[in-house]
């Protein structure tokens, strides 16, 4: 019997790059790909029987209420979501002996910090939906210490909508175009991050079992309009990016200004090659334009 991974939120970024990959692993796992339909996570009460039914070895959970400026309105559903089904998983991954992973963000932190953020350092989000991701990573701690929390930054892939896409197609619309200057972060491709998701599970079933909060994205610092600006240039378009402060771009939801993190700990234990966050792009640009 092959050890069976689930995988929520298959039609995310993230689910979807995992989805393009299981391909390569077929001969070694059975692959339970699901979405809101066969495992709504904005009814907690759907979980235990899914398990009961499905009992996996693995649970890579994608799925999260990620609308960070409907969060501050969506207040119960982004709970419900983001920490009480997550808490719910740990439960039950916890009852059927299921290594869990859990995607959480650097949303977590409260933008202060000024050297990038170890994975001890304390959670003060700024923003509702961190809130709401740093309950969920404490709940999966306490339910099942045997879980891996991969807080990531910045996500973006050819698939869905992401910051990538959208400057793409405004660059394209408009002569100009104003990016906030002041942020500071890393990027992630998604398909980096599927990547090293997947050697995650390779190195438990090796017997590496390692659990606790870890940091990925790709490595580099930027800006949202340094990333802005790299975009432009690999597509060859003609667009004026002008910086601009947060102050001149007002959303309901706060950002950390600063939310580097540390990626050492998930490079060394499980023997991750970190990418440079311009390659990366560079590939998932390739990709777009073909």
């Amino acid at each position: 019997m092959k050890p069976i991974v689930v995988v929520t939120g298959k039609n995310g970024q993230l689910g979807w790059e995992l989805q393009q990959l299981a391909s390569s692993f077929q001969d070694q796992y059975e692959f339970v790909f699901t979405d809101r339909t066969m495992l709504d996570l904005g009814a907690p009460e759907s979980i235990a029987p899914f398990f009961n039914s499905v009992k996996p070895q693995f649970f890579i959970n994608c799925a999260a209420y990620t609308a960070v400026d409907k969060a501050e309105t969506e207040k119960e559903l982004a709970l419900t979501i983001n920490a009480t089904s997550v808490s719910e998983i740990a439960a039950s991954c916890a009852k059927y002996q299921t290594r869990l992973i859990t995607i959480s963000t650097d949303y977590v932190f409260d933008g202060q910090g000024k050297a990038p953020y170890a994975t001890d350092t304390p959670t003060n989000p700024v923003n509702y939906y961190g809130y709401t991701k740093a309950i969920g990573e404490q709940k999966a701690l306490e339910n099942n210490p045997n879980t891996v929390i991969i807080r990531t930054s910045w996500v973006y892939s050819t698939h869905g909508n992401n910051f990538v896409k959208t400057m793409l197609r405004l660059m394209k619309e408009r002569p100009e175009i104003k990016v906030v200057a002041d942020q500071q972060g890393c990027p992630t491709y998604a398909a980096d991050l599927a990547e090293a998701i997947m050697q995650i599970v390779n190195a438990s079933v090796k017997g590496n079992n390692r659990s606790g909060i870890f940091h990925y994205s790709n490595t580099g610092t930027t800006t949202w309009f340094n990333f802005a600006t790299a975009i432009k240039e690999m597509a060859g378009l003609t667009c004026s990016v002008l910086p601009i402060p947060t102050e001149a771009f007002p959303t309901p939801a706060k950002r950390p200004a600063y939310s580097v993190m540390d990626l050492q700990d998930i490079a060394t234990v499980f023997g991750l090659e970190l990418k440079e966050w311009k390659n990366s792009l560079r590939k998932c640009m390739q990709l777009l334009h073909d």
